[in-house]
């Protein structure tokens, strides 16, 4: 029996409730269902959400990982950077420490120091970030900095990375509390000079002030992207670790101006300025002068410098991680049937050319894809097939099949 009758004949088909009964009957395609009983459901879906969560232990049930424990595994995926996965997993370790000292209501209050990644393009800012949420098992999400706007302006407002950490979450608001937010490009909200009207500048530093050091935000759990519809939830954004990545370019200059000045006095120094200065030296005045508030400064304390890579590097990266280039497209090739090696030579042709593109570790992909794009074209009807990167291959930009192995 069709339930699309006159109004007041319609009935929910849970409940049989008629419709001057109810609030609200929501229309299918042949039924209704009223809001008694999508509140019954609703209800039903968090509780047997909260049975699956707590049958997964907590990483805070045992206590905090140990820093140590932190960067092996980080070793497992991230090559080079050492330095900066000890200060990060330094950093991780105090924030979980201060979250269960919140929890167990101590007489002494920890203040939270954020983290700031910063590094040239393709050092692996947000791979870093991504990684660590994964190994402690906490929800991620990650946002550019470049659409955020100041309330009032078209854009996305601060708020919403906060949504974006509930959806992460699958709407657990106390999974969201514990999770981690990458705000990538966090350098181009510096104040540029001559603005009056910075909507994407120093108004968001000033929104992010709150809502970094710790303050509740009511967000709409259930919401399309948009924030239209769902429940209002009130979440506390006190133990969300906020990472802020960005290339700041021209900081290094920055940092050498003031090291050669306070060598040679007021005069400053004469020659070229070098643009390798380590960013470990990075002071808070540096980034007051590259245009970030003082105040949005000091809520990430911990400021983590990532060196440029080399060719030794790069190398190593193709090879050596869990999620290795390299054993990414070995995997795509064995999936037809066919198999891809790549000698030494070939490895260090591929890290000069990624070199040359000046885009760090992303510049490996992006070789990859071109010299193999032919090759995967008709890789589907090269079952049992050997190819092998080699140097000339890699200058040449044509991968060529190994026809020992075809013939054999």
């Amino acid at each position: 029996m069709s339930y699309r009758r006159e109004n007041n004949e319609r009935r929910c088909a849970f409940c049989g409730r008629p419709r001057g009964e109810v609030r609200k009957l929501v229309a299918g395609p042949n039924v209704y269902i009223c809001d008694r009983c999508v509140s019954v459901c609703r209800q039903l879906l968090t509780d047997d959400r909260r049975v699956r969560t707590s049958a997964v232990p907590e990483p805070s049930s045992s206590g905090p990982q140990k820093p140590k424990d932190i960067k092996e595994r980080l070793d497992e995926w991230v090559i080079g950077q050492d330095r900066a996965k000890r200060m990060l997993a330094v950093a991780v370790y105090n924030h979980f420490k201060r979250a269960q000292l919140r929890s167990q209501m101590s007489d002494v209050e920890v203040t939270k120091a954020n983290i700031i990644l910063i590094g040239p393009p393709g050092t692996g800012k947000t791979h870093l970030a991504r990684t660590l949420a994964r190994l402690l098992d906490v929800p991620f999400t990650m946002a550019d900095a470049t659409p955020l706007t100041q309330a009032g302006y078209v854009g996305e407002d601060v708020e919403s990375l906060i949504a974006k950490l509930l959806r992460a979450a699958d709407n657990d608001v106390e999974r969201a509390q514990r999770g981690i937010i990458y705000l990538d490009e966090i350098d181009k909200l510096a104040k540029r000079p001559g603005h009056d009207r910075d909507v994407s500048g120093e108004g968001v530093q000033q929104g992010l002030l709150k809502i970094v050091e710790g303050k509740k935000i009511v967000v709409r759990m259930g919401a399309d992207k948009n924030g239209m519809g769902g429940e209002p939830i009130e979440i506390d954004t006190s133990n969300i670790l906020f990472i802020g990545g960005g290339a700041f370019e021209g900081l290094s200059r920055s940092i050498e101006e003031r090291r050669s000045n306070k060598r040679s006095g007021f005069l400053g120094a004469t020659g070229p300025m070098d643009d390798t200065v380590p960013h470990n030296q990075i002071l808070p005045e540096d980034l007051y002068k590259f245009g970030l508030l003082p105040e949005f400064v000091g809520r990430f304390p911990v400021r983590v410098g990532l060196s440029a890579l080399d060719e030794e590097m790069l190398v190593r990266i193709m090879t050596e991680p869990k999620d290795a280039v390299l054993k990414q497209y070995q995997r795509l090739f064995e999936m037809d049937g066919a198999t891809l090696q790549c000698t030494p030579d070939g490895l260090l042709a591929i890290a000069r050319q990624a070199m040359a593109r000046n885009a760090g570790a992303r510049g490996l992909r992006a070789v990859m894809e071109e010299l193999l794009l032919d090759t995967m074209f008709d890789l589907p009807t090269s079952r049992g097939s050997r190819f092998v990167i080699d140097e000339e291959s890699v200058t040449d930009g044509t991968l060529k099949r190994d026809q020992t192995r075809t013939a054999a």
